[in-house]
Order: structure tokens, then sequence, then C-alpha cells
């Protein structure tokens, strides 16, 4: 399934979603695309380098930061800045801009801490050389977030190949999120920790990082989003 819209209009320009698809952007073609392979080697985050297994490039302090900001590929990065064009823009505006960009780090991280102790607790030695990258981690707190602040509003939905649906954005979401969570106890329990190429677990990790801390900011009247009136309809 792939999100098209929402149909939901933020009520101030998303000024820090906008600066981290330009960022991710940025770095993709002007760091990355001219020596990938380097590129991917010299920022990744590695999980050894956390209990010391093995020495990287960076130290692991650093480079969860930057491992947020690379892509593999193409589809990597823009089926990424899709789903956070998408559904971040909601989510900063129920935030605020500076709440929301201290939201995103804080999910990545959190996204990072949970793919790398299940990669440490259940992986092989290996796995933990596996380098570790991209921002999705993060954008699975958003969408965490955004399943807590907006389930009514309608996604548009394209079903591969030919269907255009829209469906509740708890729908969606929880869809994605199950899927995602049978995809990591997939991956632990076959010959991976990694779901053959996909940190499953950071997703699984960042969802509910967004999930649990917006209803506790929500709970607690310090985020509140906006009325859910949908765009309407043009033909």
């Amino acid at each position: 399934m792939l999100p098209l819209s929402d149909g939901l209009a933020a009520r101030r320009f998303p000024v820090v979603n906008v600066l981290l698809i330009v960022a991710n952007f940025a770095v993709w073609l002007f760091y990355e695309l001219p020596g990938l392979n380097s590129a991917v080697y010299h920022a990744s985050f590695y999980p050894c380098t956390v209990d010391n297994a093995c020495r990287g490039p960076l130290p692991w302090g650093v480079s969860w930061i930057t491992a947020m900001f690379l892509h593999g590929s193409w589809d990597h990065i823009l089926g990424n800045m899709l789903f956070l064009a998408i559904f971040g823009k909601n989510v900063e505006d129920a935030f605020g801009s500076l709440r929301y960009l201290a939201f995103y780090f804080a999910g990545g991280f959190i996204a990072m801490l949970t793919q790398t102790a299940m990669t440490l607790l259940f992986g092989s030695a290996a796995d933990g050389q596996v380098p570790t990258l991209g921002a999705s981690g993060a954008i699975a707190a958003v969408l965490g977030a955004y399943f807590v602040l907006y389930p009514g509003s309608r996604v548009r939905t394209w079903i591969f190949p030919i269907f255009l649906v829209s469906i509740p954005a708890w729908i969606f979401l929880g869809l994605w999120f199950l899927y995602q969570l049978i995809e990591a106890n997939f991956g632990l329990f076959s010959s991976s920790a990694n779901g053959g190429g996909v940190a499953f677990f950071a997703h699984v990790g960042g969802f509910i990082f967004g999930w649990v801390l917006t209803r506790i900011l929500t709970g607690s009247g310090r985020v509140a989003p906006q009325a859910q009136q949908q765009a309407p309809a043009v033909t």
C-alpha cells in the first residue's frame, strides 16, 4: 500500500518537516550519489560498535545521527520522504516546530536502539557488522504519533497494481505496523536478525515510542491535534 495524501491540510507551514526532507535529499544527491558505497561505509551506524565488538569509522554516538540521513537507493529515499511529507506535516502542526524536531530525533534514537538491542541479543557477530541506515525509524515514530492524533483522517492509498481507495488512518497505519511486527519476528527466528536487509525492529520500536509518547503528551494537554476537517474533493 502506498499513501498518496491524507486530505488534512496543516494549519501552518511545516518548516521543520520540509527542512528534514530537504536535508535527506541533499545528503543523497550531494554526498551519497557521487560515491554510494563509500558514503554508506563511512556514515552508517554499526550495532557492534555499541558493545565494542568492532570499531566503526565514526563513534556510535555520532553515527546514529548521520545514519538517519542516509539511504540505500532511490526507492528507499523516495518511499521514506513520501511518508514523511504526508504524515509529518500534521504531527508537526500538533507538536509545534521545535518539539517536533526533538521528537523526530528522539524517535530515530529509540528506533536505532531497538534494532541494535535485537541484533546484539539475537543476531550473529556478522549481523552486528551490517551497516544500518535510513530515516524510517524516525518516520515510524511520526506514524505512531499520527495514529494517536488523527486516527479518523482518510488516507488516499494506491494498492498495487490498480486499486485507489480511501482508508481511515487507523486502519492504514495499523496494517503498516502489523506488517512491520510480523516481518520483525520472522527475521528474528530466521537466519538473520535484520529481516532480510530491512531493520524492521527499528520500525516497531519507533512506532511504539511515537504512540506512547504522544498518548502521554495529549493526555497531559501538551499536544493537541488540529480539527480533522478533510480537504474538499477535487474533480
